[in-house]
C-alpha cells in the first residue's frame, strides 16, 4: 500500500531513471491531457510530496500524480516486458533512450504549470519525509480538532503529510492507544512522541524493499493485516474494522488489550486512552491531555 515511504522510494526510482535525460516517448491516457506531447523536453527531477509525486520538466511543467491504493510506477530497461498489470490500466508512459517509466491505475494524473504546484499539494501539511518537517506544526495540526479520532487525524494529509492505514495502525499500537481514541486525549507525552515516532518508523523505511516497524525479522508489523493472529506483545487476537465514514476503505487493526481506548462495538474503556489506567483510581498529580491547557479551534480546510 503506497504511504510516504514507498512515495518516496518510487520518486528515487523515477528520479535515477529520467531526470536530466530528454523524453523520447509521451503518452497521457487521461482525456484531459490526451494530446499533451512532452516529447524533445527533458526531465529536470521527481520529487515527492507527502503521497504525491511531482515530475517537473523542462518548459516550466510540472506532471503531478497519486498513486491512492493501488497505483504505481513501473521503470522498464529496453526490451524489457512491461509486467505492473494489463495495458488498459496504463494511465502514463514517459519514455528516454534507455528507461520507460510506466504509470498503471493511477487515480490522479494532471499536467499543471511548475508554478501552479500549490493547487495541487498547497494544503499538505509538513512532510515526514520532506525538508519542511516540522513535528511542532504537525502536532499543532493534530490538535486542533481535539474530539477528533486519532486514526482519522493521522490520515488527515492537511496535518501531516505521508500516513496512511499502515502507518496509522502502527503508530497507534506503539502509542498504546485505539484508533478511534480522541486525540485530544493523548496524554501529553505521547502527543509529542507522536511525530517524532512517526518521522522515525518512515525514514527507517524509505530505503527498506520490505516495510517493517517491528524490527524482527520473523514478523514485520505488530498489527497491520495481521487479524485474527495473536499480539506479538501478548497473544491476544489482533481486531479489525474499518474508520471513517465509509466512502473510503480505511482499514485499521489493533490490540484490544494493548490499546485500551474506545473501539468501533463499544464505548471509552480505561487505560492510556483515557484519564486513568486500568485497575487504578484517578491520579490528582497525573499528567494532563495534549489539549487541556489549548483553545479549541475548528480543523483546517481543504
Amino acid at each position: 500500500m503506497p504511504e510516504g515511504d514507498t512515495v518516496w522510494q518510487a520518486a528515487r526510482r523515477l528520479h535515477i531513471a529520467l531526470a536530466g535525460k530528454v523524453l523520447t516517448r509521451s503518452d497521457l491516457r487521461v482525456p484531459r491531457f490526451a494530446t499533451a506531447d512532452l516529447t524533445g523536453r527533458t526531465v529536470l527531477d521527481v520529487t515527492p510530496r507527502g503521497k504525491h509525486l511531482l515530475t517537473r520538466i523542462e518548459g516550466g511543467l510540472t506532471l503531478h500524480s497519486h498513486l491512492r491504493m493501488d497505483g504505481s510506477w513501473k521503470v522498464y530497461a529496453p526490451g524489457r516486458r512491461w509486467s505492473g498489470g494489463p495495458a488498459h490500466q496504463i494511465r502514463a508512459i514517459l519514455g528516454t533512450a534507455d528507461r520507460t517509466a510506466v504509470g498503471y491505475r493511477l487515480p490522479v494524473l494532471e499536467l499543471l504549470r511548475t508554478t501552479d504546484e500549490d493547487r495541487a499539494v498547497g494544503h499538505l501539511g509538513p512532510d515526514l519525509l520532506g525538508p519542511d518537517w516540522n513535528p511542532d506544526k504537525a502536532l499543532s495540526n493534530l490538535l486542533e480538532d481535539p474530539a477528533r479520532s486519532l486514526g482519522e487525524a493521522l490520515l488527515d494529509q492537511r496535518n501531516l503529510a505521508g500516513i496512511g492505514n499502515v502507518y496509522k495502525s502502527e503508530l497507534c499500537f506503539l502509542l498504546r492507544v485505539t484508533p478511534w481514541l480522541p486525540v485530544g486525549e493523548l496524554p501529553t507525552d505521547r502527543a509529542h512522541l507522536l511525530p517524532v515516532l512517526a518521522k522515525r518508523l518512515l525514514e527507517a523505511n524509505r530505503d527498506r524493499p520490505v516495510r517493517s516497524t517491528t524490527g524482527r525479522p520473523d514478523q514485520n508489523l505488530f498489527v497491520y493485516g495481521r487479524a485474527p493472529r495473536p499480539c506479538l506483545r501478548c497473544g491476544t487476537s489482533i481486531r479489525r474494522a474499518d474508520q471513517g465514514d465509509g466512502s473510503r476503505e480505511r482499514p485499521t487493526y489493533w490490540c484490544p488489550n494493548c490499546q485500551p481506548g474506545p473501539t468501533p462495538t463499544s464505548g471509552p474503556t480505561p487505560g492510556p486512552g483515557s484519564t486513568t489506567p486500568p485497575g487504578t483510581a484517578p491520579d490528582p498529580g497525573r499528567t494532563p491531555n495534549a489539549t487541556e491547557h489549548r483553545t479549541r479551534t475548528p480543523p483546517p480546510s481543504n
